[in-house]
């Protein structure tokens, strides 16, 4: 189990990797999105982010999103733009990452 912490501002959460769905970029902040349903924003940067967890378990799929690939359901097969995620959520693929995905 692949657990970290991330610093808060009043206190450190201490995070299973394994329950993180995606981390989306929010300007200088990060804004994260459990397995359970739960979403929290932390003051850290994407990049910290993709340097921190697994990456054989994340993938960054666009500038502002880092990805679980354990929770990645399909692809859109119509022009392979967006990821859909088992929780619903619909992420855009940017162009690179696209030619990348669609080759591997």
């Amino acid at each position: 189990m692949n657990v970290f912490k991330i610093p808060g501002l009043k206190s450190d959460f201490l995070v299973s990797a394994e329950e993180i769905i995606r981390v989306e970029a929010v300007s200088n902040y990060s804004r994260i999105y459990f397995s359970n349903g739960k979403k929290i924003v932390v003051a850290k940067l994407l990049h910290w982010f993709e340097v921190e967890l697994p990456s054989d378990m994340f993938t960054r799929v666009h500038r502002s999103h880092l990805v679980n690939k354990k929770y990645v359901q399909d692809m859109n097969a119509a022009q392979s733009k967006t990821l859909i995620l088992n929780n619903g959520d619909c992420i855009s693929i940017s162009r690179r990452k696209r030619v990348l995905m669609m080759a591997g």
